[in-house]
């Protein structure tokens, strides 16, 4: 073997370590749809069950598609595939066809993974699968949940707009038009199409205009947010900056990609009556009204709405402030699920934070083990789970298990 060639081994051959712990991966592939793969097992024995993840948003930037490394490690620095490595679970994650906007190419990459585990892994295929995924990726996780009961037994799905995706579009259309009218000039004031210019220019000229007038106008400012809803830590002043900057940043850089996906302009306000400003009537007189194309809305109720029916359980984890996905998407799930009459099998684990899809490994492991003891029909998990976490971090882990009814045995 070439010198190259061993060292193209070493780089595939992708190792990670936390707690003194270590994922070894295979060397990562590539799906037929283009998609790159890679499949983590555990070193010790495997438990012969499988989790697959699904990515949140990558943005369209015209790099090739990619496994995001990224989003592979919590906000405390665990890596998620050493965790579940660590617990005995097989890990495997699609980069998924295409960038942007990839509810539909996920859920079909994540499909084709499963089989691909089957015949990739040096053990043979699993007897359980499980489906986590954060953001864009737990809509991925709910709805594959929902369309293929006989694939997967479970899943976590972390910040994601499940409760309603026109819903999701509707608050990033709206927040996009009332900032326009608080703040009219600033930005380009058609939520449907941002000129390239725009793009390349935003961190150097927008951002900090927009920084500048948020912070000149406290007064607008609070109106945006409360007539929006856009959520902020009230304890924390600057995060009122920062939800607004964040959230007008991900809609600029999502907008042309998603009016492409869905096949025109889905955000509609023609009958929204805004309150919460100081002249509410001025304020639903004067706003820009968008109707919304057909097509784009008849695609969203084909492909990117929930039914809430479940065969298996979903839990999932929601940071109560969060900006870009708001908490009240887990309520309207939950309203799904009681309709379907699934509820028992949905439970959503708020936590007061503020953040978009920040969650540390006592958040990652609670979740999982209420989604194993749910699958399980029990209310035990083995608390040799902790030996996963650092020292500081497994009394936390004891008292929020105790607090979700989750019984730890040895």
């Amino acid at each position: 073997m070439s010198s190259v060639s061993v060292l193209r081994n070493i780089l595939l051959t992708i190792t990670v370590s936390v707690c003194g712990l270590r994922a070894a991966c295979l060397p990562d592939g590539v799906q037929q749809s283009g998609a790159k793969y890679r499949i983590c097992m555990p070193n010790g024995r495997w438990n012969r069950n499988l989790v697959v993840y699904a990515p949140g948003y990558v943005p369209v930037t015209g790099q090739p598609v990619q496994i995001p490394e990224d989003q592979l490690v919590l906000s405390d620095g665990t890596s998620l595939p050493t965790l579940l490595n660590g617990l005995g679970f097989a890990f495997a994650v699609s980069s998924f066809s295409t960038n942007g906007l990839a509810v539909k190419q996920g859920i079909s990459d994540l499909a084709d993974l499963v089989s691909l585990f089957d015949t990739a892994s040096p053990q043979g295929a699993a007897n359980k699968v499980y489906i986590f995924g954060p953001s864009q990726g737990g809509l991925i996780t709910a709805l594959s949940l929902e369309k293929f009961p006989n694939l997967y037994d479970g899943g976590v799905a972390a910040c994601s707009p499940i409760g309603s995706y026109q819903g999701e579009v509707n608050y990033l259309g709206n927040f996009w038009v009332l900032f326009d009218y608080f703040f009219p000039g600033i930005v380009p004031s058609s939520p449907e199409q941002v000129p390239l210019q725009v793009l390349l220019t935003w961190f150097t000229q927008y951002l900090p205009q927009i920084q500048a007038a948020v912070t000149a106008n406290p007064s607008a400012t609070a109106q945006l947010l409360k007539v929006s809803g856009a959520a902020f830590n009230p304890l924390d002043p600057s995060t009122r900056l920062k939800t607004v900057t964040d959230l007008l940043s991900y809609i600029v850089f999502s907008i042309n990609d998603s009016r492409l996906k869905l096949g025109g302009r889905a955000f509609d306000n023609r009958t929204t009556v805004y309150s919460g400003s100081n002249n509410d009537a001025k304020l639903n007189s004067e706003i820009k009204r968008y109707a919304p194309d057909a097509a784009a809305t008849n695609e969203i109720k084909a492909h990117y709405e929930t039914s809430g029916l479940l065969t298996d359980p979903l839990v999932t984890l929601h940071t109560i402030y969060d900006p870009i996905v708001p908490f009240w998407h887990e309520q309207r799930y939950l309203a799904k699920t009681v309709q379907q009459g699934t509820s028992r099998l949905f439970l959503s684990i708020p936590v007061l934070r503020y953040s978009h899809c920040r969650f540390n490994a006592v958040e990652a492991l609670l979740a999982f083990g209420l989604l194993l003891v749910k699958d399980a029909g029990t209310s035990s998990f083995s608390s040799s789970v902790e030996d996963l976490l650092p020292a500081n971090q497994r009394l936390e882990f004891r008292i929020r298990a105790a607090a979700e009814g989750l019984s730890l045995t040895r």
